[in-house]
Formats: C-alpha cells, structure tokens, sequence
C-alpha cells in the first residue's frame, strides 16, 4: 500500500501545477455535485489530488521562504514545521466530546416574484 502511495506521489509531483490548475474549476465543479457514482468519486479524488499538489507547494514555498530569509526559529528541534497544523498519533487521538454526524440537505432556493401561483 505505501509503495503504490509513494509511486503516486512522486507522478503527483511530476505534473506541472499550472496545468493542473487549469483542470481545478471543473472538477471542483464536479465534486461540488455529489451523485452516488464512480464519476463523481473519481472527480472528488481528482479535485483532492489537485489540492494535494497546491498545498504541497505553497508549504514547500513557506519554508523555502523562511530558510532563505535564515528564520533562527527554522533551526529549533521543536518548531513545527506546519504552523496551523498539528500532528497526533492515532493511538493519542481520543475525541474530546462525542462527535454527532451532520445531515446535508440541498439549499433552498427562492422562488421569483412572477413565479409565484
């Protein structure tokens, strides 16, 4: 599992980000429609694999950033290397409070004056 993981990182990273981009609006637009199909997986997967690319390089941008800059903050053992961002081991991960599952229904929409009966 972590091999097939690693070898689709690495194809992830090797595709150029602005061609990627160039895909982000439909399939964010794809994703934003759920559907209980392989397509709409498949899309939701793609658009997750676009923002995956987009934020690995706007945090290999930050740290490229602060270590030019020489951040003395960079060089502590104990900084964290994504600031809004903590990590947990799965076994410390206990919930806090009890978790309740939150149901979504479509928006409602507003019906135009002349539409009215």
């Amino acid at each position: 599992m972590e091999k097939l993981l690693v070898r689709l990182a690495r194809q992830l990273d090797a595709i150029d980000e602005a061609s990627l981009m160039a895909l982000w609006s439909r399939y964010a637009t794809a994703a934003s429609r759920f559907e209980p199909t392989q397509r709409w997986e498949e899309a939701a997967l793609v658009f997750s694999l676009i923002q995956a690319k987009r934020w690995k390089n706007q945090l290999f941008n930050y740290h490229w950033s602060r270590q030019t800059r020489g951040d003395a903050a960079l060089s502590s053992p104990q900084a964290n290397p994504m600031p809004d961002f903590t990590l947990d081991s799965p076994a410390e991960a206990t919930p806090a409070a009890r978790c309740r599952v939150l149901e979504f229904r479509p928006a409602k929409t507003e019906v135009s004056p002349e539409k009215q009966p």
